[in-house]
């Protein structure tokens, strides 16, 4: 590893590191991907990384390449303590609202892990159920802390790997390609096709109405 970017986790783990030296054993860091898509389902992840964990390449997942993230995200499962994920669909969001979704899948990752964690560091979220877990909220956590950009790793390429598969039955929407973002081509097939039932109806009503 070149010393530039062992530099860079070293201080990506600082929160970490101050943690573990109060005696603290088992840290999860936990994020989210797919708040502000049109269609699909948010993921929310949450991992227990060893202490010495230092995995190159590691960071906030919008900053890393598809390609990059894939390797990463395997490298990060086969040597995390535990992690998990908790899927929340379309129709849930619709019902809930997507804070409270996020918030929902957040409760089911954790329920997921196998190990559980003395403290949780999440990325911006507070009034969420930990599961009596202490929690600690960092404002752009995946790009400051070691554990929520794995954690942001995990999500997005699992959400993505979900995108992908629902490429195959709705092809028209082109989801392999913009992951169900509101991109100005997603939109144009919205508009050509109308809706599917992968779409989340309270955040396209507005598209949809326009064409009424």
């Amino acid at each position: 590893m070149k010393e530039k970017e062992l530099l860079r986790l070293q201080e990506l783990r600082k929160f970490e590191d101050d943690i573990y030296s109060q005696g603290t054993n088992y840290i999860c860091g936990i994020d989210e991907a797919g708040r502000g898509p049109l269609a699909g389902p948010v993921v929310v992840a949450s991992v227990i990384m060893p202490k010495d964990s230092m995995i190159e390449g590691v960071n906030d997942s919008k900053k890393i390449s598809e390609k990059k993230r894939e390797r990463i995200y395997e490298e990060i499962i086969d040597k995390a303590i535990s992690y998990s994920v908790g899927i929340v669909d379309q129709k849930e969001i619709d019902r809930v609202n997507i804070l409270n979704a996020t918030k929902a899948g957040l409760t089911q990752s954790i329920k997921g892990l196998k190990i559980k964690p003395e403290i949780i560091l999440v990325d911006a979220l507070n009034g969420i159920d930990t599961c009596g877990i202490p929690y600690h909220s960092i404002i752009k956590g995946d790009a400051k802390c070691y554990s929520i950009a794995a954690a942001s790793i995990i999500a997005k390429v699992t959400r993505d790997r979900i995108m992908r598969q629902w490429h195959e039955v709705y092809p028209q929407y082109n989801f392999i390609q913009h992951k169900g973002y509101g991109t100005a081509a997603h939109i144009a097939a919205i508009k050509e096709y109308g809706l599917c039932p992968l779409h989340r109806l309270s955040f396209v009503k507005n598209i949809v109405g326009q064409e009424k």
